[in-house]
C-alpha cells in the first residue's frame, strides 16, 4: 500500500520487494542484475549482502587461524596423554616391585611365590 503525506509517497511494509532472495537463488544473473538495477529495495539488500560478504572475507583468515590452532592444541592434549599412558604403563609392567605394590600392597619376594630359597634370598637348585 502507497499513502501520501504531505506529497510525499510512503510505503507500508507489505509493499517491499520479496524478489531478491528469489532470484539470487534461482534467477539467472542477467535477470537478476537487471532487477537490481530497476528496484531501490533489492538494491539497498544487495549493498547489505555486499557489505556482510566483505565482513566475512575479512574475518576469514582469522577464522581459519583460531581452527588450526585449536585443531593443533588438541593434538598435543591428544599426544600428551598418551605418551604418559604408555610411559606409566611401561614402569610399572617392567618395574615388578611396583606392580606388587600396587596390586598387593606390599612387594613380593621369591618366598611369596612359594620357591625354595636359602639364606641369601637366591632360588635353591637341588
Amino acid at each position: 500500500m502507497v499513502f501520501r503525506y504531505n506529497d510525499i509517497e510512503v510505503k507500508t511494509m507489505k509493499d517491499k520487494c520479496k524478489k531478491y532472495e528469489g532470484l539470487f537463488i534461482f534467477g539467472d544473473e542477467k535477470e537478476f542484475l537487471s532487477h537490481i538495477a530497476d528496484c531501490e529495495d533489492c538494491t539497498a539488500e544487495h549493498e547489505k549482502m555486499k557489505r556482510v560478504s566483505e565482513l566475512i572475507q575479512e574475518v576469514a583468515p582469522q577464522l581459519k587461524k583460531k581452527r588450526r590452532m585449536v585443531s593443533q592444541l588438541k593434538l598435543a592434549c591428544a599426544s600428551f596423554v598418551l605418551i604418559f599412558c604408555v610411559s606409566t604403563l611401561g614402569i610399572i609392567n617392567l618395574n615388578t616391585d611396583i606392580r606388587d605394590t600396587l596390586l598387593y600392597g606390599q612387594t613380593l619376594s621369591v618366598e611369596d611365590y612359594g620357591f625354595p630359597v636359602d639364606s641369601y634370598g637366591l632360588i635353591m637348585v637341588n
